[in-house]
C-alpha cells in the first residue's frame, strides 16, 4: 500500500476517508499493472494463456489430463526437451512430471536391441497410462520400442542368527 499525503488544511474524518479511497484505487491499479507479469508462469497463469504457452512449447493436452498436470508439463517443457533422448534424462522427466521412481533397461537382447524396458509399479501404470504414453511419444528415443514392465516392491525381513560348530584337529605321526 502506498503512502498518500494530503494537504494539511484538509483534516479530520473526511481526510482519512479520501486517503483510504485513493489508496484502494491505486492498489487496484497496481494489480492491473502487475497482472501481465504474473501470466508468464505456467503454474499460475490463466487457462487461455496456458494453452498459448503449451502451443508455443509443443505440448498437447490429452483427454484425461488434469489441469495441474498439464501446467507442470508446460512449465517443464524446455528442461524436459533438453533431457529427452537419454536414460538418465528420461528418469528425471518422470520424476519432474510426478510419475515417480522408474528404472530403464536398454539393449538387453542381442536380436531385439531396439526394445527399451520401463520398470514401473502397478499403481504408476494404472494412474497414468495416457501420461506415460504421451511422455514416450514426445521424449522417448526415436525408432525404439518400449515395454512397460511391472515391478512390485516386496518387504523382506532377514534375521541374523549365530551358527556355531565344533571341530577337532587330530594329527597322526609315523
Amino acid at each position: 500500500m502506498i503512502e498518500i499525503k494530503l494537504p494539511f488544511w484538509l483534516g479530520g474524518e473526511q481526510l482519512s476517508k479520501l486517503r483510504q479511497a485513493a489508496a484502494n484505487w491505486w492498489d487496484t491499479v497496481e494489480t492491473w499493472v502487475y497482472w501481465p507479469l504474473t501470466q508468464f508462469d505456467p503454474l499460475t497463469c490463466s487457462e487461455g494463456l496456458l494453452k498459448l504457452l503449451a502451443w508455443q512449447r509443443d505440448i498437447k493436452r490429452f483427454n484425461t489430463e488434469p489441469l495441474d498436470m498439464f501446467r507442470k508439463r508446460v512449465a517443464f517443457a524446455y528442461v524436459n526437451a533438453q533431457d529427452a533422448g537419454s536414460t538418465a534424462g528420461f528418469i528425471r522427466i518422470a520424476e519432474r512430471i510426478g510419475i515417480g521412481y522408474m528404472e530403464i533397461e536398454e539393449r538387453f537382447d542381442q536380436v531385439n536391441w531396439d526394445v527399451v524396458r520401463l520398470y514401473l509399479s502397478d499403481q504408476q501404470i494404472s494412474e497414468n497410462p495416457d501420461l506415460i504414453q504421451n511422455l514416450i511419444e514426445q521424449y522417448g528415443r526415436t525408432c525404439r520400442r518400449y515395454e512397460l514392465i511391472t515391478i512390485t516392491p516386496v518387504g523382506l525381513t532377514v534375521s541374523a542368527q549365530d551358527v556355531s560348530n565344533m571341530y577337532y584337529y587330530n594329527a597322526a605321526k609315523i
